[in-house]
């Protein structure tokens, strides 16, 4: 096991006994190549927020941005602890994804070019974004703060069969 490789636990409770532990190259997969994330946080009275998005995986981290006054930018100001998911919808097939972190605001303009660079390359032209004081910027848009939500527990919802697995970094 690398430093990148994640402890890996299967819960039989929940799905087929027989089925083994879905690996996590396969999870790592589908998280990096999934167009659409549900981003949850908690608003600041407690109640909860969920709302669709599109990330990137990156250096281990999901990468999300959002405009500084959205309601999940206002969230995450007060409670950093979010929970992303993505997968199939489907109940008989495909692999259900639940990411569960803490957002980490990305301010250094290196990075920054990088995750950005990154978006272009997974979502084309229409998700091209400048850098500039530690934020996204685009033609006509106000600044898109950059939060990392490195991957610290992943959990596999296998569907042909039923499986749960989870991955503790």
């Amino acid at each position: 096991m690398t430093s990148t490789d994640p402890r890996t636990q299967q819960d039989l409770r929940y799905g087929d006994p027989a089925a083994p532990p879905t690996d996590w190259a396969v999870a790592r997969r589908a998280l990096a190549e999934a167009e659409l994330y549900w981003l949850s946080t908690v608003r600041p009275d407690g109640r909860p927020h969920v709302t669709p998005l599109v990330a990137v995986l990156l250096d281990g981290a999901l990468h999300l941005c959002t405009g500084s006054h959205e309601r999940k930018a206002r969230n995450l100001a007060q409670n950093r602890e979010v929970v992303l998911t993505t997968g199939s919808n489907s109940w008989a097939s495909g692999l259900d994804l639940v990411v569960e972190g803490t957002a980490e605001q990305v301010t250094d303009n290196a990075r920054l070019r990088r995750i950005a660079d990154a978006y272009e390359q997974k979502y084309g032209s229409d998700w091209r974004f400048e850098v500039g004081d530690g934020a996204f910027r685009s033609s006509g848009e106000s600044e898109a703060l950059v939060f990392a939500v490195p991957l610290r527990t992943v959990f596999g919802f296998g569907k042909d069969p039923h499986s749960q697995t989870r991955w503790r970094f």
